[in-house]
């Protein structure tokens, strides 16, 4: 089982984007100081390259953080300043996500430490996202003919508006996102199955819907690998999330996902995506569970 990490000390960010990025060292930190991953696990992805991006993103778009040259608005959009380091850990995250698929489809299971940028778009990025991790590492699946049939499940707080409409004219690549319905994104894109969310959705009506719909997406669209991701932002210590979901049911929800595909022999891809609780550790043991059930559950 492999792990994608990028060390943020490697390519030292601006002070105003590190406390955002604090938990991807956090996380594999706890993993290793608990015993549940070893060293040799982890792995430094090399940065993508241009012709994988440009499966997914425009040239102009890639031109603009190649060269630094989004304008503040552009920049406003995406929630952070540019700076080379920045679109750096976004081309390595967006290669992590391939590895650990291409890695999922050998042995099972991958993680990305990181990733989760669901909200950037082919010519834009917003909601801290500058490039759509699973977008490429889709694409580039495709591409390479290494799967012919994809499903994302995105179980963010935050619907996947980006990933949805990088996807909405491709029928390989089948998106699903469980959401709040009066969360950010404001405007919301269609994904091809959208479940929004009511405000103060507690864990059991949660994992029920969840329960009953995964059973439906693998035989509707019978992926030959799914791209997971596991915000821990519908937690109920979220700043944001305004679900009312337990620590213990965001686990369980981890595991229903885990258990539905290992049944089915599906190879599964996980990034983190976000969590945005007052207390980080609250953050981190979610995330660092999330790795616990599907290193329990796909062995």
């Amino acid at each position: 089982m492999k792990i994608a990490y990028h060390d943020i000390y490697a390519h030292p960010l601006p002070a105003d984007h590190r406390f955002p990025m604090l938990k991807y060292e956090l996380i594999p930190a706890q993993l290793l100081r608990e015993g549940v991953i070893t060293p040799d696990q982890l792995f430094t992805p090399v940065p993508a390259d241009e012709g994988t991006i440009l499966l997914t993103h425009t040239l102009e778009y890639w031109q603009k953080l190649k060269d630094q040259t989004l304008s503040a608005k552009e920049q406003r959009r995406i929630g952070f300043p540019q700076s080379p380091a920045l679109t750096l850990r976004e081309i390595v995250i967006a290669q992590g996500s391939i590895d650990i698929a291409l890695h999922a489809l050998e042995h099972g299971i991958g993680f990305n430490v990181a990733g989760g940028t669901h909200h950037a778009f082919a010519d834009h990025g917003e909601g801290f996202c500058l490039l759509n991790d699973f977008g490429v590492a889709a694409n580039y699946l495709l591409q390479q003919k290494r799967v012919k049939q994809v499903l994302v499940i995105d179980l963010d707080v935050h619907q996947g508006n980006g990933t949805a409409a990088l996807f909405a004219d491709n029928a390989h690549v089948y998106t699903f996102s469980m959401h709040g319905a009066h969360n950010y994104p404001f405007h919301k894109e269609t994904s091809d199955w959208d479940i929004p969310l009511p405000d103060g959705m507690n864990t059991g009506a949660y994992l029920q819907l969840l329960e009953e719909a995964l059973p439906q997406l693998i035989n509707r669209v019978k992926p030959d690998i799914v791209f997971y991701l596991s915000g821990v932002d519908i937690l109920e210590t979220d700043k944001f999330g305004k679900l009312k979901v337990t620590a213990a049911g965001c686990q369980q929800r981890d595991e229903l996902v885990f258990h539905a595909l290992k049944k089915h022999q599906i190879p599964c891809a996980v990034a983190m995506g976000g969590g945005y609780s007052t207390h980080i550790r609250d953050i981190v043991n979610a995330h660092c569970n999330t790795f616990k059930a599907g290193i329990s559950i796909y062995g």
